[in-house]
């Protein structure tokens, strides 16, 4: 996953807060891994999910202060350098992948959402979380938020390999939350949050769906050095199975409950990320229709 070294970063894409503090009323986020990851927190680190979803639970902010994105990541070759850098790398690459499509469609034009890094705690339009939720997209504000401790977690916590494509995969799959937003499909979740078949389930794997597709027509975006590797594939892949709803249960409880599940199994995650990977078409990612 190497990035082309003369290519301009556009870092007002992203914003580094640093540490920050609480405040506010409590979260409500639509999409992304909130819910799995709330789950695996409440088990692992001995506090109730709902405290999590409140800001309660979290490691302290980390006092370390925001930083210029714009003075240290200019070009590609600080994207290869630096972890904050390849953030900005990713975020560009997948916005412009999903502005040309939205042009390509005659739908009308994408609207570029702003990733916010953060450490220990932060307070958004949805109201406020602290790092254990790990990454998520807020609707009311139109941005993602990612505390970068989350990408060692994946590994510590949930067992993945990781690596620069799992941080990628991760990124692009909240991404694929904001298309939804903006398309309109979000608001077909309404109350089915839970269950193997419910709504919460098929929005997920949609952005699953919307990570591949953006994935097999990356180096069209002209941020890439050449086409992902089969290695850098499987580092997606390998994180996707990882935040399977049935992997988390079985580790967090040492059973599998389908009726619980917000997100999709670990076989359905891989098979969606696949399924966007290989036909590089947003139009096979509809998950509301037929089995999964």
């Amino acid at each position: 996953m190497d990035f082309r070294d003369d290519v301009d970063l556009d870092a007002s894409q992203v914003e580094d807060r640093g540490g920050g503090g609480l405040s506010g009323g409590g979260i409500a986020v639509g999409g992304g891994l909130i819910g799995i990851i709330a789950l695996a927190a409440a088990v692992f680190f001995g506090v109730n999910p709902a405290e999590l979803l409140n800001g309660g639970g979290s490691r302290p902010a980390d006092p370390s202060p925001a930083s210029n994105l714009g003075a240290q990541c200019k070009k590609g070759s600080d994207a290869d350098q630096s972890d904050k850098c390849r953030v900005v790398g990713v975020v560009n690459s997948v916005q412009r992948y999903w502005q040309d499509a939205f042009t390509e469609r005659g739908k009308e034009p994408y609207r570029t959402a702003r990733t916010i890094l953060f450490s220990g705690a932060v307070t958004t339009g949805c109201g406020r979380a602290g790092s254990a939720v790990g990454p998520f997209y807020c609707p009311a504000d139109r941005r993602i938020y990612i505390d970068l401790g989350f990408f060692e977690e994946l590994q510590s916590r949930f067992g993945a390999k990781g690596g620069p494509f799992a941080q990628a995969y991760v990124i692009a799959h909240e991404y694929g939350h904001h298309v939804q937003n903006l398309i309109g499909t979000t608001r077909r979740v309404g109350n089915d949050r839970k269950g193997a078949d419910s709504a919460s389930v098929r929005l997920e794997l949609q952005a699953d769906c919307y990570a591949g597709v953006w994935a097999k027509n990356a180096i069209d975006t002209g941020f890439y050095e050449r086409p992902f590797t089969d290695a850098d594939i499987q580092e997606a892949l390998d994180a996707a199975a990882a935040v399977g709803d049935d992997r988390i249960q079985e580790r967090a409880q040492g059973r599998v409950d389908p009726e619980g599940w917000t997100h999709g199994s670990s076989r359905q995650r891989v098979k969606w990320f696949t399924t966007g990977y290989r036909t590089g078409a947003p139009a096979r990612c509809d998950t509301f229709s037929g089995s999964l």
